[in-house]
């Protein structure tokens, strides 16, 4: 698919690192899949993986961390 941001790139799949911050807390999850632009970076996240990043980084605020660094596993 064509890059919505930068408008030239393409994207391509990979794995990309996730940062969340709410109020206090920092949840970094990495190699997590997406599509990733080939030209300026930027990544998309379909639907499903959405949901098990947000999922994480809830359990992850909920439990009281401050900062908290997850390898994404499927």
């Amino acid at each position: 698919m064509k890059c919505v941001i930068c408008k030239h790139g393409e994207t391509k799949p990979g794995l990309v690192t996730v940062t969340l911050e709410r109020d206090e807390s920092i949840v970094v999850i990495k190699k997590v899949p997406a599509e990733v632009c080939n030209n300026c970076g930027e990544y998309y996240l379909n639907n499903y993986i959405t949901e098990q990043v947000l999922e994480r980084a809830n359990f992850a605020v909920n439990n009281g961390a401050e900062v908290e660094i997850i390898r994404y596993a499927a």
